[in-house]
């Protein structure tokens, strides 16, 4: 048998699972309208199918057999994908899922406490733009950019900080301050930076995203609110933790109520009927 043979591409064949997908989703539309009944079939069928069409994609995928399984020794290489590594056959979308997403979503990289420093470094009531290294082991593919507010103290006395995640929650962008950034005032302090910024709202200039001083989304493609990070004042310092997905946020600063999610991908609602349309799971309610 001819080497040759191993080299020729393998391409899924075509398959029904995405039709009777559709369908199961179309019966739980009408369902939602017409009775419960309906609903549930739509949601069994939908259930199904979108398991075996999930099922048939992994099941096709190619796999480079020298490589399978096997670690990769430069925690680098998780965010130095280009569009020319993944081929001249990849489309756009399958080139931003391994190009952007991982950068939006930290993947290859865990999830570490970051000390930003006193919390006297930042002023009450005015963002600041807080660069850091989530891990410094990692290098520059665990650099992160929160947008944080200090918002004084809740009724009960707690210290309440805003800090959103600074990527946009419809494709990973980067989103920018639309406010001058005061880069006179940068303060260094163990290996973040900090730039306050009179930030009114915020904006994605990829697909024009825009988001309220809260994180709401106010126009363009977003579909939910931007993410946050968790955060704790430990020693008098502002110390971030995990990220979370947020669906709307009600009121201003201290007094803000928070819908928090467990993080999801951009482009994925987290609340509202919308998030019942997806093929995979979404996240669940934190809180």
């Amino acid at each position: 048998m001819s080497d040759e043979q191993h080299d020729t591409p393998h391409t899924p064949a075509p398959s029904l699972w995405p039709i009777g997908f559709a369908i199961g989703v179309a019966c739980i539309l009408v369902g939602l309208v017409v009775s419960i009944p309906a609903l549930i079939v739509g949601a069994l069928i939908a259930l199904v199918f979108g398991f075996l069409w999930i099922r048939d994609l992994f099941a096709t995928r190619p796999v480079d057999s020298a490589t399978a399984g096997a670690p990769s020794e430069d925690p680098a290489q998780f965010g130095a994908v280009t569009e020319a590594d993944l081929g001249t056959s990849v489309d756009r979308a399958t080139f931003l899922s391994f190009g952007v997403l991982p950068s939006f979503m930290g993947e290859g990289v865990e999830t570490y406490q970051v000390d930003l420093g006193p919390i006297s470094n930042f002023p009450e009531g005015e963002y600041v733009i807080a660069t850091f290294l989530e891990s410094p082991e990692q290098g520059e593919v665990s650099r992160r950019t929160a947008f944080v507010r200090n918002n004084g103290r809740t009724e009960d006395g707690v210290p309440s900080f805003t800090t959103l995640f600074s990527r946009c929650v419809h494709l990973g962008c980067p989103v920018q301050p639309n406010g001058p950034i005061d880069e006179e005032a940068l303060q260094e302090v163990n290996g973040v930076e900090l730039r306050p910024v009179l930030a009114a709202s915020f904006g994605c200039p990829c697909h024009g995203g825009l988001y309220d001083s809260e994180g709401n989304r106010s126009a363009g493609p977003p579909v939910r609110s931007l993410d946050r990070f968790e955060f704790s004042i430990k020693d008098g310092n502002l110390v971030l933790g995990r990220i979370f997905s947020v669906g709307s946020v009600e009121g201003t600063g201290a007094k803000a109520r928070i819908a928090k999610y467990y993080r999801a991908y951009p482009g994925v609602h987290v609340d509202g009927i919308e998030r019942f349309l997806y093929p995979l799971p979404t996240p669940g309610s934190t809180s």
